[in-house]
Order: structure tokens, then sequence, then C-alpha cells
């Protein structure tokens, strides 16, 4: 059985809870709810597991904060064994308009700090990753405030649709592959 290694990436603590920085483990929380799944606290991740159409889902939230990701990724992927293209990384990202999503095999950190550590410990850019668009409504210099800012209610409408779709899209990932999951998901 093929299996998948989903990161979604996100800050650990109740005050970082429904920001945008954390829409990474909101997709996961998605995803654990609709297989009515519990995460539990396990090396350097809160993690749960499914299986899809024939393929095993492993699903981690890092607990080492967003800047140390890379470290529960690499770990993730030494001890289940999984190759670089089965690994799924969901991030938060500035470029997109809110709820846009874009899958791809690669591509620079973009100045994210846990991308950036993320391909330092894998000494590689070429992993797949779903970018979430959360938007860059900011002034000048407030980009960390908005980055941890809770999402507003206009912004909560549009989430949870938004959210289900990403989550459509990981399982597609895992079953189709990222070829196919790309040309379908990143023009929705």
């Amino acid at each position: 059985m093929s299996k998948f290694l989903i990161i979604g990436l996100g800050n650990i603590g109740e005050e970082y809870a429904n920001t945008r920085h954390n829409i990474g483990f909101d997709v996961l929380d998605y995803l654990a709810k609709e297989n009515e799944l519990k995460f539990k606290s396990d090396r350097l991740a809160d993690m749960t597991e499914f299986k899809y159409k024939g393929k095993q889902l492993i699903l981690i939230k890092p607990t080492t904060y967003m800047n140390l990701s890379g470290k529960a990724v690499n770990y993730w992927m030494q001890t289940e064994k999984i190759a670089t293209e089965n690994i799924l990384v969901i991030v938060d990202e500035l470029a997109l308009p809110l709820g846009k999503i874009r899958l791809g095999p690669k591509g620079s950190d973009g100045g994210h700090n846990g991308l950036k550590n993320i391909q330092e410990l894998l000494k590689t850019n070429q992993y797949p990753r779903l970018r979430f668009g959360i938007g860059n409504e900011f002034h000048k210099g407030n980009q960390v405030n908005f980055v941890l800012g809770k999402w507003n209610e206009e912004e909560e409408k549009l989430l949870q649709e938004r959210i289900k779709i990403a989550a459509d899209a990981v399982k597609a990932f895992a079953f189709v592959g990222l070829a196919r999951c790309m040309n379908e998901y990143n023009a929705k």
C-alpha cells in the first residue's frame, strides 16, 4: 500500500488557533473530522492516519512551531520511509487571493520560514506543496500581524468551502497523483 505524508503547517497553542498562518492545521483538522479521526501527540507532531482508496495518508501537524517544521517533516519521512514525491506540505500563501489554492511539485520558500526550514533539512526544494491563499490585505510593515491575525467574519464565510476543496485536493493527490490533481484543483 502506498503511503503519503501530509503536512499541515502552523503553530501550536491557543493563541494561534484560527489565524491565517495556521491554514495548514485547519485543512488537516477538516480531513480528521471528515474521517472521524483524532490527532494524538507523537514525536515532533500531532498525528493521525487513514486509508483512502487503497492509499495510506499520514497527517501531521508539527509541534515544533513554524520555523522548525523541517525537523518534524524529516523525522516522519524517515520513520515512515516515505519518498519526497509522496509528501504534500500545506502552507499559507500571501501571494494568492484568499481561498485560492495552488498545487505544485517544487518552488522557492517565498520568504516563508516553515518552507525555508523544510528545504534546509530535506536539502531540496523539489517536494509537492499545496499553497492556500490568505490574501495580502495589510499595510506596509504589518505583514507579521496580518499573517498571525485571526480571520474576520467575511473571510470565515468563504473559508469553510475552500478548506473542503483543499481537503479534497489532498485526497486526489494521493489517489491520482500530483499532475492530475494540479490540472483539476489549480483551476478551482
